[in-house]
């Protein structure tokens, strides 16, 4: 923890999520949906839980006051949240809500939903920890949390910000910042859309009248309303002040509302002014997205049992586990690729190399189909599981994922690395990967690559070199 970071309270509805990750490459016989396999499941915090772990990612102390329950989900909830945040719990009546979304690669194809348990009553505890709270949030997903402590909010001196849900009630008057997307801020205006959307494509105008109504309905300080990849606008009540965002993110979104409430909220605690925590916010969503989003945050994945799975194993969980632990501690993920069939000296020399340039280095290899449609019918000369081993021996190396496409794109998609590492004999020719590892702030890195070391020559010096006892 940084010392100098106020320490912050977060209060509201803590969700239990899970991802189903996979790969969608053709239809159902039966039905025209999507196949999704080789699946990957992870479980991590949602809701206010994930406000607070993005909050103490930041380097503060974090308190989160919830409700759970004796039922699964809030157990494996407060195993996930173990070490990350303080817990201070009120009874939950029913079971935790969770949701459960089905992926192929980035794109969300199906959410399931369980659980509708809502908080039952308020602790002497809770209500003692957000009356001593130096900054709190409220991150309200409408099952009660924030409801049970209406009256400590209402009394505390704290900046609070509230982050609004269409299912919760309006905040508590006085909050110094209340942060709706531009979808609740319209529900919560209760104003009909303009009839004229010309010159409005952007939807400020709206955006704007809609602020401009809750600033005075819910006597907040400033209403900001996110606007996705386009920003904020914040207004106090008259002319609004557009926060754009500073480029264009591309990835998942979800959970970006929450690292905006909770970036604007520590730093409101810390002293900052409305208008400089909300630009900051922005900026911290987008990097945010551009990351991989809320997959930071995730527990461990485990692989799904599946009759296609590949045989050389799939290391590809405990890559994309390694690139989220190393972005949440603020570190730079590197990656590097190729078939590594033979590994020798010049492979050797570009994994050091691309390790030295961040604080991880994730190898991403050919499958044995892969090598063979590129090389040819005689290769891989070394099978896959043996290449992992191999590889992963290598104190260079943190992570080994086997991707079984022509190109890496797929994977690179999942471990969103800083860095995509090449050897220099690249340097002339554009790589198909570089606009995708550009798309969410990558960088393409060239790197020296060792003259003269080369698995085909390797393997012709090994076909013409004699075998003990056998004629030359």
């Amino acid at each position: 923890m940084n010392a100098s970071y106020t320490p912050l309270v977060v209060v509201g509805d803590a969700l239990l999520d899970h991802d189903l990750c996979g790969r969608a490459e053709r239809l159902a016989p039966d039905a025209p949906v999507p196949v999704v396999h080789g699946t990957r499941r992870s479980s991590r915090p949602g809701g206010a839980a994930l406000a607070a772990c993005l909050a103490a990612g930041d380097g503060r102390r974090v308190t989160l006051v919830t409700a759970l329950g004796t039922d699964p989900a809030s157990d494996t909830l407060r195993e996930l949240l173990a070490g990350r945040v303080d817990l201070v719990e009120v009874p939950l009546e029913g079971s935790l809500s969770s949701k459960t979304r089905v992926l192929a690669g980035d794109r969300p194809l199906l959410r399931l939903d369980d659980g509708e348990g809502r908080a039952r009553e308020a602790t002497q505890e809770a209500v003692s920890t957000v009356a001593a709270a130096d900054g709190v949030l409220v991150a309200d997903y409408g099952r009660g949390t924030a409801d049970v402590l209406r009256a400590a909010l209402t009394h505390t001196a704290a900046p609070v910000v509230w982050d609004p849900h269409v299912r919760g009630r309006p905040p508590v008057p006085g909050v110094r910042l209340v942060t709706p997307s531009a979808q609740e801020a319209r529900a919560f205006a209760r104003q009909p859309a303009d009839g004229d959307d010309f010159g409005d494509a952007a939807g400020l105008r709206t955006a704007a009248r809609d602020a401009r109504i809750l600033v005075a309905a819910w006597r907040a300080q400033a209403v900001a309303v996110t606007l996705g990849d386009r920003g904020a606008l914040l207004s106090h009540g008259e002319t609004p002040l557009l926060v754009p965002a500073p480029a264009a993110a591309s990835g998942d979104p979800c959970g970006a509302g929450d690292r905006f409430a909770s970036a604007a909220a520590g730093l409101l605690a810390d002293g900052a002014l409305t208008e400089a925590a909300v630009q900051a916010a922005v900026h911290a969503a987008t990097r945010y997205v551009a990351e991989g989003g809320a997959r930071a945050v995730a527990g461990p994945e485990r692989t799904e049992p599946a009759d296609d799975a590949p045989a050389d194993g799939d290391t590809t969980a405990d890559a994309v586990r390694t690139a989220a632990r190393v972005r949440a501690a603020g570190g730079t993920v590197v990656a590097a690729g190729g078939c590594f069939d033979l590994l020798h000296a010049g492979h050797v020399a570009l994994l050091q190399a691309a390790r030295r340039a961040g604080d991880c280095l994730i190898v991403c290899v050919n499958s044995d189909d892969s090598v063979r449609r590129r090389k040819g019918d005689g290769r891989p000369l070394v099978p896959a599981a043996d290449r992992v081993r191999v590889l992963r021996a290598l104190e260079c190396v943190d992570a080994v994922a086997v991707f079984d496409e022509d190109t890496p794109e797929r994977i690179l998609g999942e471990l969103r690395p800083h860095i995509w590492a090449k050897g220099g004999d690249y340097a002339r020719t554009r790589l198909p990967e570089q606009p995708l590892v550009e798309s969410w702030g990558g960088q393409v890195l060239l790197l020296p690559y060792l003259d003269g070391r080369s698995t085909t020559v390797l393997a012709r010096r090994a076909a013409r070199t004699p075998t003990p006892g056998h004629p030359g």
